[in-house]
């Protein structure tokens, strides 16, 4: 007997009689099915882990206040995050997450949570040589999965990225808790441009993305309404609708790096930005992509005049300029020049006339046209015909769902690793020793498409930040809302809790523009506040909190049944106010009754007249959110929490300290 057989016997030797007879079950019932040891435990897991007090650090927030109260980044471990954020379940829009894969290096398992999952040890890292290193994997990810799709709105997705050592144990698991009937898709992305020469058998140029929703019927697959109400068909083209898709690509390549004159102002467009020649040229950190230099000359003199390639000493490779310009770097205005006003005739009419060339100049903010950036279209039938565009997407969206299924992103569309490491150093320095980050720009692809402007994006696994920086550069521009809640616990074993260095960093350079190396780069803008998970929470916690505790908890768990969606709160800070702790983005108070030096107090005619006081005070109006130990007065105005009754429902526990989800569901 080999040393596999070996291993086989004695995990088969765990195996009790009801997991041998649910395997049976299955294979007769299904045919296939992904049996492991413990599995039954780890169907359960879930239903055991205790929510947790999260404590607010004002010290770690970034940006306003209503920014803060949109974004969360959560310092601890995610299946404890994810079942303290009770509030969120069903609320979700689109989980983008990159779990450890497994491969010896990061991956951490604890024997004791198979009988505690509240156990706070990270346990050993599990090496390639542990001959239950894929069952401790399953085992960690069965769980956080299901309570993933728990966190998902009806029409969620979940787009889970992951490489060959786990691939297949993943899918089984996805097909098992969403139902393979809700698989989506699998992306493969190109995360290398070449193959690696010490390559053993077949180099491993390509990773994946599993995309499932958690029903099928209602999940919409690049479906967002349109932006303010802009045709689909802006020239009236006679092959029908199309997508504005930006041609460029976030790494320099000086050949493909070239400026290109407008026929329209003559303004230079470089792939990074516009030069007026008023003052410095656009960053050299972008390149044109999706078409050749040949096919960008054909598409411009299309508009009704000659480009010739000109050298202007920009160190960019030759410009494509117009033939008769006397453009230069300095001492030239586009105002002053003959061919320019040629040109701009020429190309309103061409655009007057309709069907616009491929390569055309979309309008700017003053709604001037042809004043903004360059743009290609792309057709949609060329999309349903199963050609993925290049970029998803613009301003103007597509209303008819694209169908994924398995497609290929090649590195030009999904970014690489190489570019996603160098983007992290261009952001927090080149100290920062992470090695698994994912590129920004298949993030943002993935955002793009299942996530609509004002959806809600969770990532268990957050890592560096990469999806909450891929949100806030969406935000930034395209004027949008989404929002984020970002969970890492980083490597406390190691000294390094990265969530509040290496994650808090990214995003933080990222809204305010910082840099390492004391330059600065444009603000993203937005905010986010920093949360720290600390002790299991239960009717006695909850009545021997501080004050500042309580406020913390309140803040973190209030819903209303009424009101699904979770309202982002906003901490008041206002001097000389005892009772108001927060906001919403309704306008509506918050307040928590706190006896001078505590306890918590109670509701009553004396209490209720300091409340209407804070709340004209501040400019609020009813229904004012009481949070109190007990109600004596009561009035029409008033929304009466009683604590800590209501802080464990909106935990999803009842005053037994036990979970009151409808047959244990999650």
């Amino acid at each position: 007997m080999g040393v596999e057989d070996d291993q086989l016997g004695a995990e088969l030797a765990k195996l009790d009689r009801d997991d041998l007879e649910r395997i049976v079950r299955g294979l007769l019932s299904h045919g296939v099915a992904l049996s492991f040891h413990g599995k039954r435990t780890a169907l359960e897991i879930y239903r055991r882990v205790r929510p947790r007090v999260t404590r607010r650090e004002p010290r770690l927030h970034v940006g306003s206040a209503a920014d803060q109260a949109r974004n969360l980044l959560i310092e601890g471990e995610n299946l404890q995050a994810m079942v303290t954020l009770h509030k969120f379940r069903g609320e979700v829009d689109l989980i983008l997450t990159d779990p450890p894969y497994n491969t010896g290096q990061y991956f951490r398992y604890n024997d004791r949570w198979d009988s505690d999952p509240n156990d706070p040890e990270l346990g050993t890292l599990v090496g390639r040589e542990d001959g239950s290193r894929h069952t401790k994997w399953i085992k960690a990810m069965m769980p956080r999965l299901q309570v993933m799709k728990a966190m998902l709105k009806p029409s969620g997705v979940l787009a889970i990225c992951i490489d060959d050592n786990e691939l297949f144990h993943l899918g089984m698991m996805l097909d098992e808790v969403f139902g393979e009937e809700n698989r989506l898709g699998i992306v493969n992305w190109q995360k290398a441009y070449s193959p690696k020469n010490d390559a053993k058998t077949i180099s491993r140029t390509t990773e994946y993305v599993l995309v499932y929703a958690k029903d099928r019927g209602r999940s919409n697959t690049g479906r967002v309404e349109l932006d303010r109400g802009v045709p689909k068909n802006l020239d009236g083209d006679p092959d029908g609708d199309w997508i504005p898709s930006d041609p460029t690509a976030r790494q320099h390549r000086k050949d493909t790096a070239y400026g290109i004159q407008s026929p329209v102002t003559g303004f230079l467009h470089y792939p990074n930005g516009e030069y007026r020649f008023d003052g410095a040229l656009p960053e050299a950190r972008a390149h044109w992509v999706n078409f050749t230099k040949a096919d960008a000359r054909r598409m411009l003199q299309e508009w009704g005049s000659s480009y010739i390639e000109k050298d202007l000493g920009d160190g960019r490779g030759k410009a494509l300029v117009l033939k008769d310009s006397t453009i230069a770097l300095s001492g030239y205005d586009p105002k002053n020049d003959p061919a320019i006003k040629k040109a701009a005739a020429k190309a309103q009419a061409r655009r007057e006339a309709g069907t616009w060339p491929m390569l055309y100049f979309r309008d700017d903010k003053a709604r001037r046209p042809g004043w903004g950036r360059p743009r290609l279209k792309n057709h949609l039938y060329r999309i349903k015909e199963g050609k993925v565009p290049t970029t998803f997407w613009d301003e103007e969206q597509y209303a008819d769902p694209l169908e994924i299924g398995s497609v290929a992103w090649p590195h030009a569309e999904s970014g690489h690793t190489d570019l996603a490491k160098r983007e992290l150093d261009g952001v927090v320095g080149k100290d920062h020793g992470f090695d698994t980050v994912k590129p920004l720009r298949l993030m943002r692809k993935i955002i793009q498409i299942w996530c609509p402007d004002g959806g809600l994006v969770l990532d268990p696994y957050a890592g560096s930040g990469s999806t909450g920086h891929a949100v806030l550069e969406l935000n930034h521009e395209q004027d949008g809302s989404r929002r984020f809640i970002l969970i890492e616990q980083g490597a406390p074993e190691n000294g390094d809790k990265y969530a509040r260095t290496l994650t808090w960093r990214r995003l933080s350079n990222a809204i305010t523009g910082e840099r390492p190396n004391g330059s600065n780069a444009k603000p993203l803008g937005g905010g986010f506040e920093y949360r720290l998970l600390t002790k299991t929470i239960d009717a006695k916690t909850v009545l021997s909190m501080q004050r500042s505790e309580l406020v913390d908890i309140v803040l973190t768990s209030h819903w209303e049944t009424q009101r699904r969606s979770a309202p982002s709160l906003s901490y008041f800070d206002g001097p000389g106010f005892q009772y108001l702790i927060g906001t919403d983005d309704a306008g509506e108070g918050y307040f928590l009754i706190w006896d001078n030096g505590g306890p918590v107090g109670s509701l009553d005619l004396q209490t209720y007249k300091t409340v209407v006081t804070e709340a004209r005070r501040a400019n609020l109006s009813p229904p004012y959110h009481v949070y109190a130990r007990y109600e004596t007065f009561q009035s029409p105005n008033v929304r009466f929490w009683k604590i800590p009754d209501r802080i464990l429902a909106h935990l999803g526990l009842d005053e037994n300290d036990e979970y009151n989800s409808p047959d244990g569901e999650v």
